[in-house]
């Protein structure tokens, strides 16, 4: 049984609804990929332990250094998707994001493991606890990086956690 599971956001979670726009920079600019609410709702989220698993979301996010929009605004409509799939607002500390784009370097922007490990530390859970869901090559090698489990967002057509403990 897993006792965090972290999600990848753009792809995995939700769609940008601006054509030939990979990452949302308004309120109106997405919404969520068909059965992720559905398909979540069984998990009984919370803080690890008693049967409860902690949520996370890990989510590279190169608009920011390209001025598309700011930290807030980023943040902000992670809550706000995070808040639609789960039911409640996270809890401040369980999102994380990178602000980097490819070129700069950083530690944090996946394939780096670093978002993923900062997120087990906050939740105080091991790697093989955890479980991280993407959909980009970039996502499996965070998380093989990081040690934990991988999925892919979609399998057979659909998103679905049906067939991991705790999901």
């Amino acid at each position: 049984m897993y006792s965090l599971i972290i999600f990848d956001a753009d792809g995995t979670l939700r769609r940008c609804t601006v054509p030939g726009q990979v990452c949302p920079n308004a309120d109106d600019q997405w919404e969520l990929l068909p059965n992720v609410k559905e398909n979540l709702s069984g998990i009984s989220w919370g803080v690890p332990g008693n049967g409860r698993v902690a949520f996370g979301i890990a989510s590279n996010q190169a608009g920011i250094s390209k001025g598309y929009l700011t930290e807030e605004t980023v943040y902000r409509l992670l809550v706000d998707m995070a808040t639609a799939v789960v039911g409640f607002r996270p809890i401040e500390g369980s999102i994380r994001f990178c602000p980097h784009g490819r070129s700069e370097g950083c530690k944090c922007r996946k394939p780096a493991p670093l978002m993923l490990e900062q997120l087990m530390e906050f939740w105080g859970v091991e790697p093989e606890q955890t479980l991280f869901v993407g959909d980009m090559e970039s996502d499996r090698l965070a998380a093989e990086n990081a040690g934990c489990d991988f999925k892919w967002a979609w399998e057979s057509g659909g998103f679905s956690l049906r067939d991991y403990p705790g999901g």
